[in-house]
């Protein structure tokens, strides 16, 4: 039995604790000559307002998200997905602050600054979010548009 559909000011606050307390996403980017997807689990950090991933700067997610600047994420699992499509400011490591670069670390297990090879940060910046569980949430799937929460 499908369970009833959560409100919408539920659905936000089950995605906000997702958020905190989630420690991986799918990151869904695409280069800028011919769009072609590219699909890779990476850690991150909440801050409240926007996600931190950290990648290599060389490695294809780096790469298309310094040329687009578009990313989609997908957390959690296919029956309690978020979805964000935002927009990514590339910060290099010597630029987070210690206090970032510490919370980064403690939550995913990984700090980026200790790496040999060049990593990059990337805050993203969620224009639109969506979350739903069942086929009964589908049609206020949408939490955020252009960059606004749409639920108190």
């Amino acid at each position: 039995m499908t369970p009833a559909a959560r409100p919408p000011e539920q659905r936000k606050r089950d995605t906000l604790d997702r958020l905190e307390h989630d420690v991986d996403a799918w990151v869904a980017t695409g280069d800028r000559e011919g769009g072609i997807p590219y699909l890779v689990p990476l850690s991150f950090l909440w801050d409240g307002a926007t996600v931190l991933l950290a990648t290599p700067a060389s490695s294809p997610t780096g790469r298309n998200l310094l040329a687009t600047g578009r990313v989609r994420l997908g957390i959690g699992p296919t029956r309690d997905v978020v979805l964000i499509d935002g927009t990514a400011r590339a910060v290099g490591a010597a630029e987070i602050p210690d206090d970032v670069g510490d919370a980064f670390a403690a939550k995913t297990g990984f700090d980026p600054r200790l790496e040999p090879i060049p990593y990059l940060y990337f805050r993203i910046h969620p224009r639109r979010l969506q979350a739903w569980r069942e086929a009964n949430e589908l049609k206020d799937r949408d939490l955020m548009r252009k960059g606004r929460w749409l639920v108190p």
